[in-house]
Formats: structure tokens, C-alpha cells, sequence
């Protein structure tokens, strides 16, 4: 579910449900979720990156799972968005691949993220009759601006590399062969630096933010809570099981 190595000061954590497209279930929620709990613990960690196995970054929440009898996770989504606002160090996304609902979101709960070239992102909420999740509608906009936050969340669009570095949504784009090289380099020269200062520095920058984004995570869930299950929701899973395009009413 979850490789982890280090490269020195650099903890690397990798997404490895390939055949799923790395889509979060229950045991990839709790199993990053200790990852990131293990690098914030760990005196010889200074930064992390996190990336993913085969042509997908993540495809988002599994929804194959979804009205299956699965045991509960002992931290799921919420426990994830929990670590992830509180993780203290710098955090690096190398998105290698698509990344799809969360798989996108996450992009506001980094410090700094990269793609690949042919890498593309989509938050598909509104084509499954929802809204955006992990805080995206506070992070979004303070990355990307206004505009470009409400197309991406509203439109449930494909955004390619370019596209997602030109509008702030990442730092920078490189060809899918260097993508791990180069942001390993990138988080080398952030390690390079003593730990007190990168955590007085992450605390700083994040410090005003965190409340913030908590209280987006609190006002999407009670919007998660009224549509899911509705009848668009119903439909939009439907069509996806069935490989169909959805019949909205």
C-alpha cells in the first residue's frame, strides 16, 4: 500500500495500489497517515516527499468500496487531512501520474508540488453531484485565485502540467523521466538546512492557515453529508460503475 525509503534527510513515501490507480481506501488512508506521523516524528527526517507507483499519481477516493462491508480505518480521510495540516516539515508532492479528486486536493495541503509532464489533474466533485473536500476551497483559491479555483471546481475539467503551473496550482513541471531526480534535488537543498529552522519556518507560514483550512474541511463535510447519497450522487456512482455517462435529473 505505502513504500517508504529514505535518501538521507529525505523521507520518501510512495503510493503503491497501482492496479487501483493508488485510490484511497480505508487501509491507504490509515496506512499514509502513519507514514506522515512516523516522518514528523523522526529527528533524522527533515523533509518528505510523497509520489506514486504506475501512471497514476492517485485516482482519488476508491469507489469501488463504496456500500461494501469493509472494517472501519482507524484514522480514514479525516485522521489523513488531520496529519497533513499538521504535518511540521516540508512537504513535496512529485505527482507522477493523474491525479483525481484528493489526488488533486492534495496539492493545497503541500508545501510545494511538481509534475510530470504528461501528468494531468481533475476534481471531479460537481460530475458526482458533490462539492470539493480536503479544504480545497480555502487552499484553491489562495493558490490558483478566484477564477481559476471556481473553473477547476466547478467544471470538473482535465487541467494538463502546464496548465496546473501556470495557474500556481504547482511549482514546476519536468519530463516524466527526470520528475523524481529533480524533486529529490529540490529537497535535498531544503534538508541541507537545519531542522529547527525549516520547523519555525513551516509553523510560521502555516500557522495562520491551519484554523482556516479546518474550518473549510468542517463546512464541506456538512455539505458531503446533505449530498451524499442524493440522488445525483447515486447517479454519478452508478454511471461510473456502469461506464456510463450520468442522466442528471
Amino acid at each position: 500500500m505505502l513504500q517508504t525509503h529514505n535518501e538521507g534527510m529525505v523521507r520518501v513515501l510512495t503510493l503503491d495500489r497501482p492496479e487501483a490507480l493508488n485510490a484511497f481506501n480505508g487501509v491507504l488512508f490509515d496506512a499514509l497517515t502513519e507514514g506522515l506521523l512516523a516522518a514528523a516524528d523522526d529527528a533524522s527526517v527533515r523533509v518528505a516527499i510523497l509520489t506514486g507507483t504506475g501512471r497514476a499519481f492517485s485516482a482519488g477516493l476508491d469507489l469501488s468500496e463504496v456500500g461494501k462491508e469493509v472494517d472501519p480505518p482507524v484514522h480514514g480521510s479525516a485522521g489523513l487531512f488531520e496529519a497533513l495540516i499538521d504535518f511540521p516539515k516540508p512537504l513535496l508532492l512529485a505527482i507522477n501520474g493523474l491525479g483525481v479528486g484528493f489526488g488533486a486536493t492534495i496539492c493545497g495541503l503541500a508545501d510545494m508540488a511538481f509534475m510530470a509532464q504528461s501528468a494531468r489533474l481533475r476534481t471531479p466533485f460537481t460530475s458526482l453531484g458533490l462539492t470539493g473536500e480536503a479544504g480545497s476551497t480555502t487552499t484553491f483559491p489562495s493558490l490558483l485565485g478566484h477564477q481559476a479555483a471556481s473553473w477547476m471546481l466547478y467544471s470538473s475539467a482535465w487541467l494538463d502540467a502546464e496548465a496546473c503551473k501556470s495557474a500556481g496550482l504547482v511549482l514546476d513541471v519536468f519530463p516524466d523521466d527526470r520528475l523524481a531526480e529533480e524533486v529529490m534535488g529540490r529537497a535535498q537543498a531544503i534538508a541541507a538546512q537545519p531542522l529547527s529552522a525549516l520547523l519555525h519556518s513551516k509553523a510560521l507560514l502555516m500557522g495562520p492557515k491551519r484554523e482556516r483550512i479546518r474550518a473549510a474541511i468542517r463546512a464541506e463535510n456538512a455539505v458531503y453529508a446533505e449530498l451524499m447519497g442524493g440522488p445525483d450522487n447515486v447517479e454519478a456512482i452508478n454511471a461510473f460503475l456502469e461506464k456510463r455517462q450520468p442522466k442528471f435529473a
